[in-house]
This record gives structure tokens, C-alpha cells and sequence, in this order.
């Protein structure tokens, strides 16, 4: 029932049949309002409404219908005959600016082809005649056009001029789709738009300046915050090259700019959907909305992220025409947060005056500002906070936000006045690196639980740990939302541009294992390194600016300003409660004495610290505010600074008498472990067969209409098979069989680093792959209903930030076993901050205790100096054990590992590697395990283990001559060799080939803490044996420094110094790099070490 022609349209009986036949499928009003179809403009950078009112828009507005006879034949076909149009503005409907001209088509091949359609410059609709210019005579649209056809025949007044040239064109025989058009000369006549808009201009002109209303509103936007009044100090309005600001970013800030003079300030335009609040505003007040929001005391930097919702949600929060003030009360709240902030410093600097405390002068306003933050999570739900910072306001967080006793923290200033601060502080760290743990309610009257990490001298080294620990409490807690947890990070501005792992850290914040859902950080923007200034540390204008690389939201303010400090903490707390993300809060501030109290910083910043002698303190600023407000009396004032100097009083008299608590050694998760004070009894780790084989029944299951790769598949029948035979097992069997033994009693285990799902050797395989579709199945998450969780993490390439994270986790509890793997042991050097500072000494420095186990591939392949040495040496190196001195070794009183910092492992067996993982869990205590771990012993076929070797016992810190055919005539060995790790399988081959029965080989498994008694054991066996140590690294590597002169100590205690042998060593010459890169020469070393071991 297709119309052709003028007469077919214009008669009524002709109209509703059509209308009939097409079906309506929404409402007359859906599509017009009188002759009026809304459509979203364009033409402006964020696109303004726009009113049409005419045939034109009309025909924009009308989709075709979705059945009957004008279905298009695909999507593609709908959008581009429903957007045929001309601008709607084209009939003198624009309001405000012209819609977006919209001239879209498509065509499609036959659906059944699979063709994608292909863009052709004519739509056209299946299932009939009709030309697509008239495809708005149909549906609902037909009933408005009889609508106005009525009142054109009844008064053409009545209908705006395009429907009477409209009715015209049509009773002229023109087609409908050709009388749609109009002429561009008329289009700028047709305008009712009100004279507060146009001021005479036509409505081209009109649309023109709002488009440029749009250009300078996005330059606000993406702009503004660099001419922002940020910088208390006002150093830039006194450089000479104020690289920040060009001079062409002011310019574009100004109306003037865009062609706007005084004349146009009160002209109207609309903003409806760019702006909230009235959809018409007046040009004067848009531009003082933009002045105050985005040049004022907050710079406010998000339009960088790639998300239009969270740009639109922070623009309706930010632009607002009611920005939220603070009330009377609330205003004193901050006042005396501010007052409990500087006056700390100041009591402080009086009692200890030569003291370094890395006060918080010239930054108190960031004390109200996470005051704030924190209660407004606690109303958001916001349970935990944990909390990492450098030294600079240390003191005053822990004191002021989370409630570590003051007295406490006086007393930390005399630790000798305590004769019992060896057991309390250990070796010790200096008080402003010493975290707590501690729960606070709030001013709302609800409790939040404060983590604040310790931390070392390594800036930012922390933040990975943070993140970890707080993923960790997420695990714990159930908390998948990640709505109850948050990491809460406190940075320098030289720290935060300058150290790589704060963007290692970032590039953590959206990964699916390592996420927690956002990070609030914060900087302390002192505006200056130790001594080095800005310009000279960082290539961007600002320290945040790495923030941008995972698209974070940007808040930078004034410290001067403590109200507005304390409305972008909220609403950063608010930001990260609903979208789940990082957000950075950049307090622009300064220091007020140099690097710390003592030090002089008129050396280097002259002027800079001129400026600062005379500049009033955030507190003297805020309270003049307030008293001129009338908020506050001088008698008020006083009696507030009265009370907080003598709080602080009366805690610094109690500080002499404070003992510390047992909480202070083992947060509640650890209730029950054991201290180094405490013996620990030696634990078995076997588990019985039948529960072996029913765990690895479950690990080589393949679940029904799994599409398994068939090298993937057969590895896994080989595994099935000597699981049940019962002999045969290789490394990652062996791991895996550990792995579900733990998960299987309850203990969950997380496997972390580069590549650990499949394992960088292909040996693991943890997560399988179907080959047909997008399915992964983990055969360690599904082993039985009440096991626990299983977590293999592929991290990013990063190993600083990825341990850091691991460590965080594992200090949350000790109910879990985490593992972080380095792809080869070589690369573990780029994680050594983290090694020297938290795992080696953390425990000493900060009585934390830390399972986390270090997986470490080592071997000497011929695979080139960084494909073969995780630099075991520099871990022996660090053991806090002495090499003169044998503890005791009784089973029943040896304390050994409780009073190492850590534990070096090279096991040479799956079972072993089984039974030192076991290990790591069931014992009272918490202590890092590094674990050299194999590469070619992946596969070698005589490193298998039996499975009764999973079955009995306990990890054998030492393997001894296990042949027969040498233990039987100990008296015919004429030489001892003690080794460790892959090369006992080189020498095993070689004395197998030559059948020596005169050498004995020893394994020494655990390498530190070193097992005096079984080696003195296994030297007295073969009283008349020369004694070597052969080890594949070079003599300045491997273990052979650490364990040359502990091999005299247990000889000479062992056998009460009667026993004067001495132990030479054989290995490669010593060397800068770990190995060659030449396999021919990698063959000639390896034969001689190995030669020279059994001549």
C-alpha cells in the first residue's frame, strides 16, 4: 500500500489506510509534539538539544517499523533510513544552536549470505516502493501529518511556515520526499526563537556561537585546573618561565577568545544535557559557574578518562549548581582536626627539639581532608582501612587519624627509658617508619578497623604491599564487592613522579587477581623534592601525571583551603565507592622546615623558604576565616587550643609507664602463633595414600565436553598413570599433589607471577583451555566441596610491584600458603627493594611475621648469564644466622628457623619440594622460604619420586650417599661430596657411567638454616674422605661463600675439634656474570667441574 505522489498523500483517506497498514508503533507524541521532534544536537562539541519544528525533523524522528511490510533487512538498513535527513534546523527549528546534520545510509546483502552491508549512498526498504525520503509518511507520523494538513486547510497561520511550504510543494505534485526540502537560503527566516538569544543574529550565527560556548566550556574543562589557585605559596605568579600555564591556555579561558564581548554576557543559550541545572542559561552565568568551579581553589583533571559515565557523573558532582557547604558545627569539626594536627607538630617540636619526626608543617590540612574521607566511607560502608605513607606526617596520622596511643608514640621518642624494649622493638626501626594496627570509631559512631603499614627509607616501596594486604582482607572477609575494604595511600610529589613502582602499582588497580576495587592516594605536594626543585625532577607539570596512564580522575587543591581539601576527599571516597577504581587527590602545600628538622633548606630554596617564614599556617588561615565568618569566638578559639595542648600533655607525662600489649606482635588473625621466644615442635607433612590418590583422581578429571589439547591430554594421562602405579612422580605433580593436600584441610594457596598458570616451562598447567570456545577449567578448584580457594595469577610484567603485592598478602594472615614465581630466577633482582627491605628484615625491624615463599628457577643450561642463576648468594648472604656458632639441634629444643630471618632451599626431589611446601603451612609460626627451584629436573627422567615418599616423614633437610653399593664399605670412600640441587644428577650420571663406587654424594637440601648436625653426621661416616663442595656457579656465586666456613663449625663442634679436615671447593673460576653465553663453552666448564668432583 505504498503512496506515490502528491495527491495520494495529501487526501486523508489516502493517509490512515497507509498509516493502517504500517502500524503504529509508538505514539504521535513519541515523535512530535505538534509539528516538534526532539532530537540530540550535535553541532556543538557535547552535542546541546535541539527543538525542530519541522517536516524535516519529523522525518528524522520516525524509525521505520520493526514488522509489516516496510521491515529493513538488517540493522544497519533501520538506522540508515531512519537517519536520512537534512539538519533540523534546515526548516527554522533549531533552538539555540543547529542540530547535527545527519546523512547515513547503508545497504546489506541477503542476511543468509553472511556479508557484512556494505555503506551505499541510497537506503532503501524491502517489501515495497516507497522512496526512503518518505518513509516518515507512515506509522504514527501519519496521524500528525492529518493533524496539520487540518489546521493548514482550516488557517495555514495556524502551522509554522515549513508545514505550509510543506502542503504547498505537495499540492504542486512535487514528491514528498522532494517537498521534505528546503531551500539553505530561506532556512535562516524560519526562526521564532526568542530575542534573548539571537540579539538580532540569524540563527546560523546563533548556532556558531553556541558552538563556541561549547569549545570554551571543554576548555574549562580539559584546561581550567592549569590556571587553577592551587599553590599556597604563589611561587609560579613569580617565575619568570611558567612552563605550567602557557600563555595560550589563559587565553583560551577568557570570552574573548571565542568572539563573546559585554554586550553578549546576557544573551541566553541553551545547555540542556551539556550542563546541570536550567537547560537555558545566560552567557554571564555560565562563565562565572566555570570561573568558580574550575579556577578556583580545586583543579579538577578527569577528562582524560576514557569512561563518559564517570566523566558525566564527576562534571554533575563537580558543576553543581549547589555546591554543598559546610555547616557551623561541621566547620568547627575541622577546626579542631586542623588544631589537633599543627598543635601535635608544635607540642613536638617543643619536648624533643632535636629530633627528626618528619613533621606535617605547611600539610595539616590533609589531617581534616582524611578525617573526612574515612567517616564519609564509614557511611558508605567502609569497614577497613589500610593504610600505607612515607615518614613526612607519619607521626601525625598515626596519632590523629588512626589513634595509635599517644603515649605510645611520646614513648617510641626514649625507647632506653624501657628495659624491655630489645623484646618490644627488636632490632628496631626509627618511629617514623613503625606502623599499627588499630580500630577507631568514628564521629558517626561507626568503627573502622586502621591498617597503617610499616614501611621503609624506599619511598613508595610500600604501595604494592598495601594493595596486597588489602586484597588479602577482601579474601578473607568475603568482601567480592570490594566495597568494605580500601587501600588508603599517602605519597611525596617528588616519590610519586619520580619511582617506577608507583606506576607498577597503578598498572595493578583494574587486573582480575589483583584489583581491590580502588586505591585512594593522596599526595603531600610539598612542592619540592629533598632539595631539588620541580622543574628539575619530573618532565610533566604535574606529579599526578603518571595517574593518566590507567585513566584515574585527578583532584588537585589548595592545603590553604581546608574546606575545599575536605570536599574532594569526600568526594573521592566517592568516586571509588561507586566505580570502583583508583582516584588521586593531589594537596598542593609545602614544607615548612627542610627535609626534616634539622635540616637547612634556605640553602638551595632561598626565596622559596622566605615566602614561607611569613606565611600563616593552614590553622591561623581557617581560624581568621572562621572568626570573621562569625563561626567561632576568640574565647572559643582558646579554650579549643587549651584542650589539645593539654591532652598532649598528659600523655607525653604517661609515656615513661607504658608497656606494650601482645597485640602489638600478632594482629587477631595470628592469635595462637608462635614468637621467636616460643619453641615450635617439628611437624610431619605426609599425607596417606589414599587420600593422595583420591586427590589426584580429582586433579587429572576431565570435566564432559572439554575440548583438551592433545599434548595437554597426554601429559595428563602421564600424570594419572603414575599417580596410580604409585611411582614415577615428577616436579609438577609433585606441586600440584602439595597444592591440593593444603587446599583439601582447608588452607588456601595462592600461586602468583609471570606466566604461572601454565608455568614458563609449559609444567604446570594449573588452568586448562578449551580448544572449541572460551572455557577455562582448574582442575586445584575442583577437588571437592569444602576445600578452599585455589589462586594461580598470571601477574603483568612486573616484579617489584607483583611481590610487593604478594607480601602485602601474606601479612594479612597466616591461613594461607602464597607463592610468588619469578619467570627465571635471574629477574628476581628487579623485585630487590622489596626483598632487602620487607622480606629479609621486616620481621626484625617490624616484628610482622611473613610466609611468603619465593619460587626461583636456577640451573646452569647453557641458556646465557641471565637465563640461569637466581643469585642465590646474595640470599645466603643476607641469613642473619651465625657462621661460628651451632644452636642446638635437638628435635625437641632446636629453634633454628624460628630465629633465622629466613629460609634458602634447593630441593633436588618432588618429594621433597612436596614436603618443604607442606612445611611452609603446618608449623606455629610464619617465616619466608626462598626455593631455588629446577628448570632441566622438570623432566629429567631420574628426578621422579616414589609415592611413598609423599606418604612418610618430613622434609629431609639433607639427602646422604643413598647407594649400597658406597654406604656398605665406608672405609673404601676416599672422597665426600657435598652439593646441592641439579648438579647431583650430573655427578650421579658420571659416577653411574664410570660404576665409582669410592665417591659419596651428598645433597645438601636446606641451605640456610644450615643442618650442622646431619652434615657432621654424614663427614663421620667416611672418617678416611677427602671433603669437597661442588656447586655450577662461579666461586664468587652460589651457596659455596655461606656455607665454606659453617661446614668448619659443625666439623670441628661435631667431633669436639679432633677432626681438622678441611672442605676445598670445585666449581667454575670466579666471574662478573653469572654464566656464558657460548654452549660450547658452557659444556667444557660443566665437564670439568664435574671431572675433577669424582678424579
Amino acid at each position: 500500500m505504498a503512496l506515490r505522489g502528491a495527491a495520494a498523500v495529501v487526501r486523508l483517506a489516502s493517509l490512515r489506510p497507509a498509516a493502517a497498514a504500517a502500524g503504529r508503533t509508538r505514539p504521535a507524541a513519541d515523535c512530535v509534539v505538534g509539528a516538534a521532534a526532539v532530537t540530540r544536537g550535535g553541532g556543538g562539541p557535547a552535542g546541546a538539544r535541539s527543538v525542530a519544528t519541522t517536516p524535516a525533523a519529523s522525518a528524522a524522528a520516525a524509525a521505520p517499523p520493526s514488522s509489516g511490510p516496510f521491515r529493513p533487512t538488517d540493522a544497519a538498513t533501520v538506522t540508515a533510513a531512519a537517519a536520512t535527513v537534512t539538519t533540523a534546523s534546515a526548516a527554522g527549528g533549531g533552538v539555540g544552536g543547529s542540530s547535527r546534520s545527519v546523512s547515513t545510509s547503508a545497504t546489506s546483502k541477503a542476511a543468509a549470505g553472511g556479508v557484512a552491508a556494505k555503506r551505499n549512498a541510497t537506503p532503501f526498504l524491502t517489501g515495497t516502493r516507497l522512496d526512503p525520503s518518505e518513509s516518515f509518511l507512515t506509522g504514527a507520523n501519519a496521524t500528525v501529518l492529518e493533524d496539520m494538513y487540518e489546521r493548514y486547510l482550516v488557517d495555514p497561520s495556524k502551522v509554522h511556515p515549513s508545514w505550509v511550504a510543506f502542503f504547498r510543494n505537495l499540492e504542486a505534485d512535487v514528491p514528498p520526499g522532494e517537498a521534505v526540502a528546503v531551500r539553505r537560503a530561506n532556512r535562516n527566516t524560519f526562526s521564532n526563537i526568542p530575542s534573548t538569544m539571537t540579539e538580532g543574529k540569524d540563527l546560523f550565527q546563533v548556532s556558531e556561537d553556541t558552538i563556541k560556548l561549547m569549545s570554551m566550556i571543554r576548555a574549562f574543562r580539559h584546561r581550567g585546573h592549569l590556571v587553577a589557585d592551587l599553590d599556597p605559596l604563589r611561587i609560579d605568579e613569580d617565575s619568570v618561565a611558567n612552563v605550567l600555564v602557557p600563555y595560550k591556555t589563559r587565553q583560551e579561558l577568557e570570552p574573548s577568545y571565542y568572539g563573546f564581548t559585554e554586550a553578549d554576557m546576557d544573551r541566553e543559550f541553551v545547555v540542556s544535557g551539556e550542563l546541570p541545572g536550567p537547560p537555558v542559561r545566560k552567557l554571564r552565568e555560565v562563565v562565572d559557574m566555570l570561573r568558580t568551579v574550575y579556577l578556583g581553589t580545586v583543579g579538577y583533571e578527569y577528562r582524560h578518562m576514557l569512561s563518559k559515565e564517570e566523566k558525566v557523573w564527576l562534571a554533575s558532582h563537580v558543576e553543581a549548581a549547589r555546591q554543598p557547604v559546610l555547616a557551623p558545627d561541621e566547620k568547627k569539626t575541622v577546626l579542631r582536626d586542623l588544631a589537633d594536627s599543627e598543635l601535635f607538630e608544635a607540642f613536638l617540636a617543643v619536648k624533643h627539639a632535636t629530633a627528626k619526626r618528619f613533621g606535617m608543617e605547611g600539610a595539616e590540612a590533609v589531617l581534616p581532608g582524611l578525617q573526612a574521607m574515612v567517616e564519609h566511607g564509614s557511611d558508605l560502608g567502609i569497614e577497613n582501612v589500610v593504610v600505607g605513607m612515607p615518614h613526612r606526617g607519619r607521626l601525625n596520622v598515626l596519632a590523629n587519624l588512626v589513634h595509635k596511643p599517644l603515649d605510645q608514640i611520646f614513648h617510641e621518642f626514649t625507647p632506653h627509658e624501657d628495659p624491655d624494649n630489645e623484646t618490644y622493638l627488636g632490632s628496631g626501626d626509627v618511629k617514623y617508619h613503625l606502623g599499627t594496627s588499630q580500630t577507631r570509631s568514628m564521629r558517626n559512631g561507626r568503627s573502622v578497623h586502621f591498617s597503617l603499614m610499616a614501611n621503609p627509607s624506599h619511598l613508595e616501596a610500600v604501595d604494592p604491599v598495601v594493595v596486597g594486604k588489602t586484597r588479602a582482607k577482601q579474601f578473607f572477609l568475603g568482601d567480592t564487592e570490594r566495597k568494605r575494604t580500601m587501600g588508603l595511600l599517602l605519597h611525596g610529589d617528588a616519590s610519586f613522579a619520580g619511582q617506577g613502582v608507583v606506576a607498577e602499582t597503578l598498572e595493578l588497580s583494574d587486573l582480575r587477581d589483583y584489583t581491590t576495587g580502588g586505591t585512594i592516594h593522596v599526595i603531600v605536594n610539598n612542592q619540592i623534592g629533598f632539595t631539588t626543585d620541580p622543574r628539575y625532577a619530573r618532565s610533566s607539570p604535574y606529579p599526578t601525571d603518571v595517574g593518566k596512564l590507567v585513566g584515574v580522575p585527578i583532584f588537585h587543591v589548595n592545603g590553604d583551603d581546608v574546606e575545599a581539601v575536605v570536599r574532594v576527599c569526600k568526594l573521592a571516597m566517592e568516586y571509588r565507592q561507586r566505580f570502583n577504581k583508583d582516584v588521586i587527590v593531589d594537596v598542593f602545600c609545602y614544607r615548612r622546615h627542610g627535609h626534616n628538622e634539622l635540616d637547612q633548606p634556605m640553602f638551595t630554596q632561598p626565596l622559596m623558604y622566605q615566602k614561607i617564614k611569613t606565611h600563616p599556617t593552614p590553622f591561623k588561615v581557617y581560624s581568621d576565616q572562621l572568626l570573621a565568618e562569625g563561626v567561632i569566638t576568640e574565647e572559643e578559639l582558646k579554650e579549643m587550643k587549651d584542650e589539645v595542648m593539654g591532652k598532649l600533655s598528659e600523655k607525653f607525662a604517661n609515656a615513661k609507664d607504658w608497656k606494650p600489649r601482645d597485640k602489638d606482635w600478632l594482629a587477631s588473625h595470628w592469635e595462637g602463633f608462635k614468637t621467636p621466644m616460643d619453641i615450635s615442635s617439628v611437624q610431619m607433612t605426609g599425607v596417606s595414600e589414599e587420600k593422595l590418590q583420591e586427590l589426584g583422581s580429582a586433579l587429572t578429571r576431565v570435566p564432559p565436553n572439554f575440548k583438551m589439547h592433545p599434548q595437554l591430554k597426554k601429559i595428563i594421562n602421564d600424570r594419572r598413570k603414575h599417580i596410580e602405579l604409585g611411582e614415577g612422580i615428577d616436579w609438577a605433580t609433585a606441586e600440584s599433589l602439595a597444592f591440593a593436600s593444603l587446599l583439601d584441610e582447608g588452607t588456601s594457596v595462592r600461586l602468583s607471577g609471570q606466566d604461572s598458570e601454565r608455568g614458563t616451562f609449559s609444567q604446570r598447567h594449573s588452568v586448562w583451555h578449551d580448544q572449541s570456545v572460551e572455557k577455562v577449567y582448574v582442575p586445584l578448584n575442583n577437588l571437592g566441596p569444602n576445600q578452599a580457594a585455589m589462586q594461580v595469577c598470571n601477574s603483568n610484567l612486573s616484579e617489584m610491584a607483583v611481590l610487593g603485592f604478594e607480601v602485602g598478602f601474606s601479612l594479612e594472615s597466616p591461613k594461607s600458603l602464597v607463592l610468588w614465581e619469578a619467570q627465571f630466577g635471574d629477574f628476581v633482582n628487579g623485585a630487590q627493594v622489596i626483598i632487602d627491605t620487607f622480606i629479609s628484615a621486616g620481621e626484625r625491624k617490624w616484628r610482622r611475621q611473613s610466609g611468603i615463599t619465593l619460587l626461583l628457577p636456577h640451573g646452569y643450561e647453557g641458556q646465557g648469564p641471565e637465563h640461569s642463576s637466581s643469585r642465590m648468594e646474595r640470599f645466603l648472604q643476607s641469613c642473619d644466622d651465625d657462621e661460628d656458632v651451632v644452636p642446638p639441634m635437638d628435635a625437641e629444643v632446636r629453634q633454628q628457623i624460628q630465629n633465622i630471618n629466613w629460609q634458602v632451599v634447593n630441593a633436588s626431589t618432588p618429594a621433597n619440594y612436596f614436603h618443604v611446601l607442606r612445611r611452609q603451612v603446618h608449623r606455629d609460626f610464619r617465616k619466608p622460604l626462598v626455593i631455588i627451584t629446577p628448570k632441566s629436573l622438570l623432566r629429567h627422567p631420574s628426578c621422579r619420586s616414589d609415592m611413598s615418599e609423599f606418604v612418610a616423614g618430613k622434609f629431609r633437610r639433607l639427602i646422604p650417599e643413598e647407594s649400597s653399593a658406597v654406604t656398605d664399605k665406608p672405609e673404601n670412600v676416599r672422597k665426600l661430596v657435598f652439593c646441592s640441587g641439579k648438579v647431583y644428577y650430573n655427578l650421579m650420571q658420571e659416577r653411574l657411567k664410570r660404576k665409582q663406587t669410592d665417591i659419596a654424594i651428598a645433597r645438601v637440601e636446606q641451605l640456610a638454616p644450615f643442618p650442622f648436625d646431619l652434615v657432621a653426621e654424614e663427614v663421620r661416616k667416611y672418617p678416611g674422605a677427602q671433603l669437597v663442595w661442588t656447586q655450577e656457579e662461579s666461586k664468587n656465586m652460589g651457596a659455596w661463600s655461606y656455607v665454606k666456613p659453617r661446614f668448619q663449625t659443625a666439623i670441628r663442634h661435631f667431633s669436639d675439634g679432633a677432626d681438622d679436615r678441611l672442605v676445598s671447593y670445585i666449581g667454575r673460576e670466579p666471574s662478573a656474570a653469572p654464566a656464558t653465553g657460548n654452549p660450547m663453552v658452557h659444556k667444557e666448564e660443566q665437564d670439568a667441574l664435574v671431572n675433577e668432583s669424582l678424579a
